[in-house]
């Protein structure tokens, strides 16, 4: 799983019925506000940092962290579009959710194969 933290992960483990976005928070190893960044564009597609930060009611400044933090995680897609007046913004776009749910199931099996070979592999040796 990305980033998670074993924290992270026992605080869902915790929870009897986690919900989406703690799953996906706590898979992908991101904080609940990019989560919430990505789910207004889905709504939202092709927005700016500042259509972003005002929605989402952040400093601009965090927005763009969050943007690069899912650009890297591949949640987010960029593309550059050019201003009549001169110069360019950056349009944002989530991943449709279907494929974000695939990329969830993967990182999930992915893990869960890492730990049933640590299972296996343990001899009873601290």
């Amino acid at each position: 799983m990305s980033d998670a933290s074993p924290d992270d992960l026992g605080d869902l483990l915790e929870q009897p019925e986690p919900g989406f976005r703690q799953v996906m928070s706590c898979v992908f190893g991101i904080h609940e506000h990019e989560t919430r960044t990505y789910l207004l564009l889905l709504d939202q597609p092709g927005s700016t940092v500042e259509e972003l930060a005002t929605q989402l009611e952040r400093d601009r400044s965090n927005v763009n962290r969050s943007l690069s933090t899912l650009l890297e995680r591949g949640l987010v897609e960029r593309e550059r579009r050019l201003l009549d007046s001169g110069g360019y913004v950056y349009q944002y776009t989530g991943v449709e959710l279907p494929e974000a749910k695939e990329m969830l199931h993967t990182a999930l099996d992915e893990w869960t194969e890492h730990v049933h070979g640590v299972i296996e592999a343990f001899d009873g040796e601290p």
